[in-house]
């Protein structure tokens, strides 16, 4: 059986993510080996959040807080959560969700889902869809203003 204790896992950061969406995390489905499910620890220092608020197209997410005070905005507002809270969102705009810290001391959580690729996600505040792959050279990101008709820029072969 393999194991990994959410509490001892250390959390990487990325430099390059911008200021208010710097936090720590790890990713724990490869390290024990799942294919179809998926469970990351979200390290969050004061003032930072995990990403945009969003909405998934096919995943369920759940979130465990693990310690600290995190805060989650969804479509009825943000509530600050406490350690051993359990929230779930379910896909589609009904479970958009950001979550983040506004306390003054970090705050570590444990999100989990089912994984299919490709994903789909919605981003409300920037009026972004993406698609993700877990080929990362295949994600995309668009603007919804930029869509066109299904047809647009189709021609009808006869070779």
């Amino acid at each position: 059986m393999m194991r990994v204790s959410v509490t001892g896992v250390e959390c990487g950061y990325n430099d390059g993510d911008p200021e208010g969406f710097r936090p720590g995390t790890v990713r724990l489905g490869p390290q024990l080996g799942a294919q179809r499910t998926g469970a990351t620890v979200w390290e969050l220092p004061p003032g930072e959040a995990a990403c945009p608020y969003h909405y998934e197209l096919g995943e369920e997410e759940w979130l465990l807080v693990l310690s600290g005070t995190p805060s989650v905005r969804t479509p009825d507002g943000v509530e600050q959560l406490a350690p051993d809270d359990v929230v779930f969102f379910p896909p589609g705009p009904d479970g958009a969700h950001q979550l983040r810290n506004d306390s003054d001391a970090t705050a570590r959580v444990l999100m989990w889902s089912n994984v299919g690729f490709p994903a789909a996600a919605v981003y409300p505040d920037s009026d972004k869809v993406g698609i993700f792959h877990n080929r990362p050279d295949m994600n995309a990101l668009f603007r919804r203003t930029t869509q066109v008709d299904y047809f647009d820029g189709e021609v009808p072969r006869r070779d």
